[in-house]
């Protein structure tokens, strides 16, 4: 399914995994509908498909919850505006809650409160019941709401746990005001002080949830903010300051020192330094010049140049990293769907578990029992929440996706991420990974009496007329050295053997020793060089002026500058390393020696690659490849794990599972750390959470009682409920300053 056929929904009203799964069966019953997968953490859905988004919208609200289209990064700000507001909402009822849960307990604690026997009106206890009622309905009014929407749907939620527990501690507490002389002595006492304290605390609870839950998207917002929000176009001659919206395709547009880029394009005029930091991971401003492209959201560090739009709206990089992380953050590893599979049973669950608690204190325990019943019924259904075990998953993944965008890795989803951290053997391609892919002057050697610099200024001059690749690389070389080329007259190339012409009276020859053997020209002093470099795999062109030997270039394409110690992190990690290219085995064993990689296999076809992926496979090895051209995408599917350099081709990202923006293979091992510490940080919150309510619930339903004389209060159970919860956000927030191995050194 394409990214455009995908609808992603804000999500009002779920309240732990229960709902999520509600929500994504309302979703998938939707006719046209693919695939659907809610974050819970996020409050989203994304839904891939045909359907539209209005019938997607009414199947959610059908299902008992609120829906909205999310049109655009833009809508950032409204949406954090809302969070804001039902966040303070939420520490409002707390606050309601607790002025008359407070009083109430404390007066409980030191004897202040009433008695409660027959005879007579109880009106204080009569207003306490008032008081708790409103509480019920202006603090706790959507857990009800919500609880009899799931009960209408034959479902059940935390709501639904939590309006049972406060509703029937508040029923239970009238009738003990009301009818005093029907409930047994030992019996009589009102419980409306937990129902406002449970309320009070699961809304607090919920606040500081959503708080935390609110620096996971930091990654989102960060990214949407940089984006500016007016472009400076020039249009018939004048330069006009419009919004970012209104640039069209193929417009020029003046960046100035200081200022991000809006759009994507190419510098048509004008020279810069651009920070690309957003895009690549990489500190380093990178140097850009006329015909080079650039990306919104970069900063323009130094200089002023014009730039032709390109890619505007959705379809610039920008955009597509911002989809592409919220995608990966909607995602779900294998491991977050067996969470959600447990979740989804665990409320009907607990719902039995507090009946058959009820009537096990009912028959069985000590008098008063009735008292004993209710209280550790509402105990079970308070503690037994399950919003730690719903958001255990989503919210590492969201934290962890955002970092790893953040240096520059665009994880495609959340199966990707937990599958690197089980990865055995990386393979790498050569041209274009571990190597720049480009050929460039590595070496240059003369003859006594000749000076660098004017051996190049002379083979970069001549070699201004010639097409050949090498070429390039020569004045690439001089142009980085700020050479003056010379002009020339009589420029003469001989196919596949060399060029020359007259520079300055000036008789140049560039090319092979065969060239040089039919003119007479003496190669012998630098014949061993020569022969050194060509055992390497590079290629090396000879330089004479007038007949005599002057020099010799060499041109071949050098190994990225971090490749080895990014090759020593890997193997550090107990890693095997592998190298497949279709170079010759020469040139690629050269490589190989140079970035300290043992195994090599040189001349493979693309199916080769694919054959040798799949024979590793076969011998029990989980297998990554790092490529980056059009022939490394088959090798990259068939991958356990596809890392796509995001400097190679278009069809190669689509191939991977990860994409790295910049061309350091450094990346490669930070997603591998990315994905060991998440996963870990995932099970940590999973056991967490399960522990909590494994311990939790028997606890509560009273099984330390006989041993003990211990009963767990129910307003300890709504504290260490909303605790649970905070307790895993802010273990899986603890990502967002995870240092990696390249940072850390």
């Amino acid at each position: 399914m394409s990214e455009k056929h995908a609808v992603h929904l804000s999500i009002a009203g779920m309240s732990c995994a229960g709902c999520v799964a509600a929500v994504e069966k309302a979703l998938r019953a939707v006719p046209g509908v693919d695939s659907a997968s809610v974050n819970f953490a996020e409050q989203t859905a994304r839904v891939s498909g045909e359907a539209p988004a209005g019938a997607l919208v009414a199947a959610v609200v059908q299902a008992g919850y609120q829906a909205a289209e999310m049109v655009g990064p833009e809508d950032i700000s409204g949406r954090e505006l809302a969070e804001f507001a039902h966040y303070r909402g939420l520490l409002q009822r707390a606050a309601v809650a607790a002025l008359v849960g407070a009083p109430l307990m404390i007066g409980g604690w030191f004897g202040w409160l009433p008695e409660l026997a027959p005879g007579g009106v109880p009106w204080f206890w009569v207003a306490t019941g008032i008081a708790t009622l409103g509480v019920l309905v202006y603090s706790g009014g959507h857990f009800f709401t919500a609880a009899w929407s799931a009960l209408r749907r034959h479902n059940a939620s935390m709501d639904s746990l939590i309006a049972l527990g406060t509703g029937s501690a508040w029923l239970y507490s009238m009738a003990v005001v009301l009818f005093p002389d029907v409930i047994p002595s030992l019996a009589r006492h009102a419980y409306f002080e937990a129902a406002a304290v449970i309320i009070a605390l699961v809304n607090f609870g919920s606040a500081l949830e959503m708080k935390a839950r609110g620096r996971s998207s930091e990654a989102i917002r960060r990214l949407i903010g940089m984006q500016p929000a007016m472009a400076r176009v020039v249009r018939e001659g004048v330069e006009v300051d419009v919004p970012v919206e209104q640039v069209g395709l193929d417009e020029t547009l003046r960046v100035l020192p200081g200022e991000k880029l809006p759009v994507d394009g190419l510098i048509i005029e004008g020279r810069s330094s651009i920070d690309e930091s957003m895009l690549t991971g990489e500190p380093l401003p990178v140097e850009r010049g006329a015909g080079e492209r650039v990306v919104g959201g970069t900063l323009n560090t130094t200089g002023s140049f014009l730039m032709k739009t390109t890619h505007i709206g959705r379809d610039t990089v920008l955009a597509h990293i911002i989809d592409m992380v919220r995608t990966a953050q909607g995602s779900k590893p294998p491991v977050g769907r067996l969470a959600d599979r447990v979740a989804g049973v665990f409320v009907p669950a607990v719902l039995l578990v507090a009946i058959a608690t009820f009537l096990a204190w009912f028959n069985f325990g000590p008098e008063p029992r009735a008292g004993y019943s209710i209280v550790t019924a509402i105990t079970v259904l308070v503690i037994a929440c399950p919003c730690a075990l719903g958001l255990a998953t989503p919210i590492s993944i969201m934290v962890s996706i955002g970092k790893a965008a953040g240096q520059g890795i665009l994880i495609r989803n959340g199966e990707s991420l937990q599958r690197a951290q089980q990865i055995t053997t990386v393979v790498l391609d050569k041209t274009g990974t571990v190597t720049l892919g480009q050929p460039a002057v590595t070496g240059i050697r003369t003859m006594p009496g000749h000076d660098e610099a004017d051996l190049l200024v002379l083979a970069a001059s001549v070699e201004a007329g010639s097409e050949h690749a090498m070429a390039a690389a020569i004045l690439a070389a001089a142009r980085e050295r700020g050479a003056a080329l010379l002009p020339v007259q009589d420029f003469q190339a001989t196919a596949g053997r060399g060029v020359e012409g007259d520079v300055g009276g000036r008789r140049v020859l560039l090319g092979n020793a065969g060239l040089f053997g039919e003119r007479g020209v003496a190669i012998t002093p630098l014949q061993a060089a020569y022969d050194e470099q060509a055992a390497l795999g590079r290629s090396s062109v000879f330089v004479a002026v007038d007949g005599r030997l002057i020099g010799m270039l060499t041109v071949a394409d050098p190994v990225r500058a971090d490749s080895k110690a990014a090759i020593r992190r890997l193997q550090a990690r107990g890693l095997g390393v592998v190298m497949l290219t279709g170079d010759a085995p020469a040139t690629a064993e050269a490589v190989a020696a140079e970035v300290g990689i043992d195994t090599v296999v040189a001349g493979l076809l693309p199916g080769g690659k694919v054959q040798h992926v799949a024979t590793l496979q076969g011998s029990g090895e989980i297998v990554a490849m790092v490529g980056d051209g059009i022939n490394d995408a088959p090798v990259l599917a068939r991958a356990d794990v596809g890392f796509a350099l995001g400097s190679g081709t278009d069809v190669a990202i689509e191939s991977a599972d990860i994409t790295l923006m910049g061309s350091s293979l450094h990346a490669v091992a930070d997603a591998i750390e990315i994905s060991r510490l998440t996963v870990r940080n995932i099970w940590q919150n999973l056991f967490g959470a399960f522990v909590y309510n494994s311990l939790g619930i028997p606890v509560a339903a009273g099984v330390l009682y006989p041993f003990t004389g211990m009963l767990l209060n129910p307003m300890i159970a709504g504290a260490a409920m909303a605790l649970s919860s905070v307790t895993v956000v802010s273990n899986a927030n603890r990502l967002r300053h995870m240092r990696l191995g390249r940072e850390a050194a």
